[in-house]
């Protein structure tokens, strides 16, 4: 076995939608801290499926924003627009074990089936889908494509688990419902993309916030589903604003540009972020 393929492998994906702030410097930091004291390897990935949102000037954005901190990857950079036949394939294996079924409706037409004010919801607060297409022929053009979680967790045995900190954490997927694997704008989905992604590229340890924490547990059971290794998953605080809200692009939380203008420096940075 080579050197290079017993080392540990870490990265950072950011969605190239926006600027980045300190919440995203700090997972990059602490992917890049990891990767060089366990001498592994670091890589970036530009998380770009959705053509809607993702600008080339973003993603220009966030070279220069890393270079800055002194981040330094590999080349080349995966971007996600260019590896749809993966996803795809993917997602045909499975819809061969017929675990993938077309759903047309929208959130309003969800909410209209889930009116009831104790009705179930997913892990993140979001109305659970009531499977109102599951089982019904439905043609597949201008639909998402939903996961089956009945038959795909019967697959699995019903649960899966994943390392956190050397401790195993049960994941129950069920309690996301039908999930959607394929949006039918851009054929696709983060939850898939990721976990082929993690895979193909070979990374062995994912540091990310824990607003993702939730989204493991779909991810542990795609890569249950597919035979796909199993990362090793760390999911680190959040950095608040001074409302005590996460920063997020949404809100125009200040960018790494602005705290560079301003006269910060990296130093300053993991500084601010008790790094």
């Amino acid at each position: 076995m080579r050197e290079d393929e017993t080392r540990k492998v870490f990265r950072f994906a950011p969605s190239p939608n926006g600027y980045l702030h300190l919440g995203h410097a700090f997972s990059a930091l602490l992917d890049f801290d990891a990767a060089r004291r366990e001498g592994g390897r670091f890589l970036l990935r530009m998380e770009d499926i959705d053509k809607g949102r993702a600008r080339s000037e973003f993603e220009a954005a966030i070279y220069e924003d890393l270079a800055w901190l002194g981040l330094v990857w590999e080349e080349p950079v995966r971007r996600q627009s260019e590896h749809l036949d993966d996803y795809a394939a993917a997602l045909a294996e499975l819809d061969a074990l017929g675990l993938l079924y077309p759903c047309a409706c929208s959130r309003a037409d969800i909410a209209r089936a889930t009116s009831a004010a104790d009705a179930p919801r997913d892990p993140e607060g979001a109305l659970l889908y009531p499977g109102t297409c599951r089982g019904k022929r439905r043609d597949r053009a201008g639909a998402n494509l939903r996961l089956d979680m009945a038959k795909a967790a019967a697959l699995v045995g019903g649960e899966v688990f994943w390392d956190e900190h050397g401790k195993e954490i049960v994941a129950s997927p069920a309690e996301w419902g039908d999930v959607v694997l394929a949006r039918k704008d851009i054929g696709t989905s983060y939850h898939i993309a990721v976990v082929v992604d993690d895979a193909l590229q070979g990374v062995t340890d994912v540091v990310r916030g824990r607003d993702l924490y939730e989204a493991t547990r779909i991810h542990r059971l795609l890569q249950e589903l597919l035979g796909l290794p199993a990362p090793a998953y760390r999911h680190h605080a959040l950095v608040l604003d001074e409302d005590g809200r996460k920063l997020a692009k949404s809100r125009l939380s200040k960018p790494l540009w602005e705290l560079r203008a301003e006269g910060a420096t990296p130093t300053d940075v993991r500084a601010m972020l008790g790094l």
